[in-house]
Parts: structure tokens; sequence; C-alpha cells
């Protein structure tokens, strides 16, 4: 919670203020019974009208004042909790955003997303409830009961008996809640999960006809969070009526003592009146603590949830750079191994070595660890095991900005904006539009991107989903060549290409990239065959490493699927 809390410093000033605003209006509110007891006991009976009327405008005038205090303090507050909350929400994203991939796997990107959402409003309703009612309850709540205790001492005392029963509750509510609440945002991070790929994968659902199973997996996770809830709202529904309850015995009570004592002429009626509001006042500050209690619940849960994210440490800290190793290599992998569970290994004991201007292909079936290979050549994991040097320099010790600068990726599963052609290859880059015509041109996007009105400026749909598969591939390899990269991945990037456009492609990057190290994930032989190296990976081992002529003479398995494709394709060793 001191992490949170931290935001709130800044507006320290605006603080106090909205505090002390609140409190004059508190103040004036607790004056208004005590000018209603004059009027009863001494104005009315003297028939002294000037005094009804200017003790009544007294009144009124302490209204209008604390309701122009009130009104000007809670837009304070209200500012103050938005501003809090969007840094706590900057901060929170920002962090995110400079997660080490298995951090982020930790946390999972549905927990991301509540954090970001639920859990940052949760706070902001916490700072706004505070600053509303943390201090003009308790002064409402103290100053109640000292007022009315130098009125009648007696009276005082019934209510005082029953602030025990109330604390008691409230803390009982409060320690129950808080776990709930928790449990609540967890449960909330699975619902939202099972929407995000509901959506991701709706045209998947509908062409296998799995729409009633997807319902039904929806409505249990939604069935266990309506549930939480429940249980939480149960235990947070005992707190108002609970309370009203004790108070309202207390008040009960309070009326029958001061029927007595005004019987028995130790007490006038005007006294007693004034005592019940004094006594309502009383009790509205209880409830709005207990509202206070009940809000500070969730934003406690939401809170720890928001902490435990902004007090990660960082997973991979940029280590001393040492003396620069002398290669003649681009890229180094020394006998590297990785594994995300730490229980088995995903790749074991990789080594292979790049010139600048080479390019390497990476050939195995699915979970071999081709993407792995990737993931660690730019550092979105840490290797277990080995070293990976890029011109030298053991990527450890590259800061994180400059090493992704190398980098032109395009990756399995990438993602298309909705915005325009042009936006979306140059992706927030300073990169001027002649560059951008000759990525599209030279990723073979120029011609489908041409034909339409607007050119670079037609927009696409989300995720794409305005255009077909290849082009979405053609519109994200131009992204990646338009920074001109120092090492271009394509993950699999053509595999929705027909071979004539992929010939064209692996031409364009033959002669126009000759000094760009391209490192090729694919399926298709024919889209690596013409790689300086290929390495062929079986269960995340080193099988087969060399030219396609050496592997067709050394490697059985990949001899084998260059036949099978061939076969299959129709001419493709010829092309």
């Amino acid at each position: 919670m001191k992490t949170i809390y931290r935001y709130i410093r800044p507006y320290g000033g605006v603080l106090i203020l909205t505090l002390l605003l609140k409190l004059a209006a508190a103040l004036l509110d607790l004056l208004i019974p005590s000018f209603l007891a004059r009027i009863i006991d001494d104005a009315v009976p003297s028939g002294d009208r000037m005094a009804i009327f200017r003790m009544g405008g007294v009144m009124v005038l302490c209204a209008v004042l604390s309701m122009l205090t009130n009104v000007t303090a809670n837009r304070m507050a209200a500012q103050t909790s938005g501003k809090a909350t969007r840094a706590v929400r900057h901060d929170l994203f920002e962090k995110l955003s400079m997660l080490s991939a298995k951090q982020l796997d930790d946390v999972s990107v549905p927990s991301a997303v509540s954090r970001l959402t639920t859990d940052t409003y949760n706070l902001n309703q916490m700072f706004s409830r505070i600053q509303r009612m943390g201090v003009r309850a308790p002064i409402l709540l103290v100053g109640g009961i000292f007022i009315t205790f130098m009125m009648d001492a007696a009276l005082t005392l019934v209510l005082l008996a029953t602030l025990p029963f109330i604390a008691v509750l409230i803390y009982m509510v409060t320690k129950k809640s808080i776990p709930l609440y928790t449990k609540q945002q967890g449960v909330l991070d699975n619902l939202v999960r099972t929407v995000q790929e509901n959506i991701t994968g709706v045209r998947v659902i509908k062409a296998l006809s799995k729409g009633r199973h997807e319902k039904e997996r929806y409505d249990t996770v939604n069935l266990e969070l309506a549930d939480v809830e429940q249980r939480a709202g149960n235990v947070m529904a005992v707190v108002n009526p609970a309370t009203s309850l004790i108070l309202n015995i207390g008040l009960t009570l309070v009326v029958l003592l001061g029927a007595w004592l005004v019987n028995a002429g130790r007490s006038s009626t005007g006294n007693i009146i004034a005592f019940l509001n004094y006594f309502t006042i009383i009790l509205n500050a209880m409830l709005g603590i207990t509202r206070i209690f009940v809000m500070l619940s969730k934003g406690t849960a939401s809170a720890m949830r928001v902490e435990e994210v902004l007090m990660m440490e960082d997973a991979m800290p940029i280590l001393p750079e040492k003396k620069k190793t002398n290669t003649p290599y681009h890229i180094e992998f020394c006998q590297v191994s990785f594994s995300y569970n730490k229980v088995a290994d995903n790749l074991t004991d990789i080594s292979f070595a790049l010139r600048q201007g080479e390019t390497l292909g990476i050939l195995g079936a699915t979970g071999s660890g081709k993407t792995t290979i990737v993931n660690l050549m730019m550092r979105l994991y840490d290797a277990d095991e080995g070293t990976i040097l890029l011109d030298g320099r053991n990527i450890r010790t590259i800061p994180l900005e400059e090493l992704h600068a190398m980098f032109g990726v395009v990756f399995q599963n990438d993602f298309i904006m909705a915005d325009t052609m042009a936006e979306n290859i140059r992706y927030f880059r300073d990169i001027p539009q002649e560059r951008l015509e000759l990525s599209a041109k030279d990723a073979q996007a120029w011609d489908f991107i041409s034909a339409t009105k607007e050119g670079l400026q037609h927009t696409a749909a989300t995720r794409g989903n305005n255009l077909s598969g290849g082009q979405r591939q053609r519109v994200l390899i131009a992204r990646a060549l338009a920074g001109k990269p120092d090492i271009l991945i394509l993950d699999d990037a053509s595999s929705a290409l027909d071979f004539r456009t992929d010939a064209m492609l692996r031409k364009a990057l033959h002669e126009k990239y000759r000094e760009t190290t391209a490192i090729i994930i694919a399926q298709r032989i024919s889209s690596i065959k013409g790689a300086d190296k290929i390495l062929v990976l079986d269960d995340g081992r080193i099988i087969g490493a060399g030219t396609h002529e050496e592997l067709m003479t050394t490697n059985d398995v990949y001899r084998d699927i260059a036949r099978t494709q061939m076969g299959l394709e129709g001419g493709g060793a010829n092309e």
C-alpha cells in the first residue's frame, strides 16, 4: 500500500485544502441543530418573530455554505483522485510493457487487463471516497458526540454504548471481505481471459460449430464470478442494516429516556429535538464510515494486485559491459540451453554463428524450439545456460532499447492496427513516405496497396480483417523492412504467400538487403533452400546443420521433408 499512497503525495496541498473545506462544511452542519433548539426553547415561547427569522436565516445560510463548500471539495477530490489514478495507470502500463516475457507470462495478459481497468477503477473510488468522507464523517461523528455530551451527558452515554458494537461489526466484516474481493479479482481475470479467447477465435468457433460449448464455458466462469461477488456482497450487505439497527435501537432508547427527562423537567423539548437531529447526523456519519470501509476493502485488494506488478524487480538487468570479444561473426549462439518451465529444456546446447549479411534458415516440427531461438536472440527471455553474442557483445550487456532497434521482426501471430497502411508500416517511427513505399514494394505489398483508391492511406480494419492472410503478412514484412534493420527475423512470415510471391520476396531480400543478417523460420523448404546455413531442429536440439545441398546429402530428416514437399508442390526443386 505504501507504493500506492505515494501517488497521492504530489497533491498534498490540494488534499489539505479539500480536507479543510470538508471540515468547514461539517462544522456548519453541526451548527444547524443548535439554532433549532434555541428557536424552539427561546424564540417560540417568547413570541419573538424577529429572533425566529434571524436564527432561521442563519440556519439557511449555514446550509447553503455547507452545500457550496461540499460541492467544491467534492470536485477537488474527483480531480485529485482522477490525476492520481491516471498516474497509477500510466506507471502500471509502463511497468507491464517493460516486464520480461517470463514475468508477463506469470502475470498473464487477462490479469494485466483487469489490473489496468477494474483494479485502477477501485483505487480511484477509494481515493475519492476517502477525501469526500474521510474527514467529514469522523468530524460529524466526533463533533456530534461532543455537542450532545455538552447538551445531555446521560443521553450521550446511551449513544456511546452502541459504538463498540458497530466497531466490532466493521472489523469483522472488513477482515472477511478483503480476501473475498482479492479472490473476486482473480476470478475476473479468468473471465477476461475467456472473453478474450472467444473474441480472438470467433471464426474458428463458428467454423467448428462450437458456439454452444463456448457459451457453456463462459457460463461456468461467469457463474463462479457471480458466486464470489454474491458471497462478498452478502458479507458487505450486513454492514448498513446492522449499523442502522444498532443506532436505531440507541435512538429509540434516547427518545424514551428523553421523554422521561422532559416529563421530569430535567430537559427541554428543543434540547431533545436538537439531540435527535444530532443523533441523525451521527447515524449518517457512521453509515458513511461503513461505506468507507466497504470501499477500502475493495481498494486494498486492488492496491495489493497493482502493487504486486509495480514492485516486480527487473528480471533482466543490463550487465556491465566487459571487453568486446573479437569475432568475425555478427550473431553467435554458444551452447545455449533454455526452459520455459525450468523443468524440461525447450532448447538444448544450441550453437551456430552467422556473419554480417548471411541468412539462416530454421526448419523443424511444431514445438521444436524455432521461435524460442528468436525469443532468446531478442532477449525476450534469458538463456539458462550458454552465451549469445551480437558483434562480439553479450546481449545481456546491451540496453534493451538499443538491442531491439537492431531488429526487424515478423512473428507468427503479429497484429495489424485499425489504421492506415502507412501507419501500420511506419508504426510510430520517424520514417519518410518514400521509405514506406520502398519497403512495401520490397515486401511485395505495393501491388494490392496501390490498387486501392487511397493507396497508403487505405485503412485496415481491426486485426486486419479486411485483408487476406497473404496481404497481412506482406504488410507486416514491409513494417519489418521499413526500419532498415541490422537483423531481419521472419518467423513463418511467408506461410500464406503463393510460391511466386514468396520467390519474389526472397529475391528482393537477397538483392536489396545484402548487409542485413536474416533469420527465416519456415515450414516450406522452398523458403529457406537459398539460405547460407540451415538448422534442422527436433525437440529443442540441432539434428542437422549446413546448406540445402549439404543437408540433402547428410540429413535423412531434411531429405525426407524436401522430397515430400517437392513431390506435393510440383517443381519446387527448380525454383
